[in-house]
């Protein structure tokens, strides 16, 4: 089999995943046209080189009495030097931990802003407790903290919310 036809191999069983990573081998190959044993093998090969590096399960935050937000971090100018190791030792992620904030996502960006978190809390209080925790952290890094409630998921990890028509009360 040629590398190129690997790659395509590869690419059907992650969109199978991504769609439904809970699914059995069994089902993402007959979705695939692919036996289970091709498909357990793409999967191991990916999780080994770490092209698949977690799963994940899409919860409603709204039943578990959570609300998400967004964080947008610009930072200064200053070098970024000792910062980086503070990134890299996740502190912010335990010091959030203990104020019953939960880190989802966060992301080094190219553009108007250098850093992307996406977070739950209970409360938008509790929000900018966690906004004021980490702008005392990294404080002398950061220009400007932009807070973001989201308001109504329609997707997520592409995945359409189940609960699609209640999009309609928000708009």
């Amino acid at each position: 089999m040629s590398m190129q036809q690997i790659d395509i191999d590869e690419k059907i069983v992650i969109k199978e995943l991504q769609h439904n990573s809970n699914e059995g081998i069994e089902k993402i190959a007959n979705r695939c046209r692919f036996s289970r044993q091709k498909v357990w093998r793409i999967i191991k090969k990916l999780e080994k080189n770490n092209t698949i590096w977690g799963y994940h399960a899409i919860i409603d935050s709204e039943k578990l009495n959570q609300k998400r937000y967004i964080v947008l971090v610009k930072k200064t100018n200053r070098p970024i030097g000792k910062l980086l190791e503070t990134i890299l030792s996740r502190e912010i992620e335990k010091n959030a931990a203990d104020i019953g904030v939960s880190i989802q996502s966060s992301l080094y960006l190219h553009g108007s802003f250098d850093w992307f978190l996406l977070f739950t809390a209970e409360n938008i209080k509790q929000a900018k407790k966690f906004c004021e925790q980490f702008n005392s952290i990294y404080q002398n890094y950061v220009n400007e903290i932009e807070l973001i409630e989201e308001i109504f998921p329609v997707k997520r990890c592409g995945i359409q919310n189940p609960n699609i028509d209640k999009l309609r009360e928000f708009v």
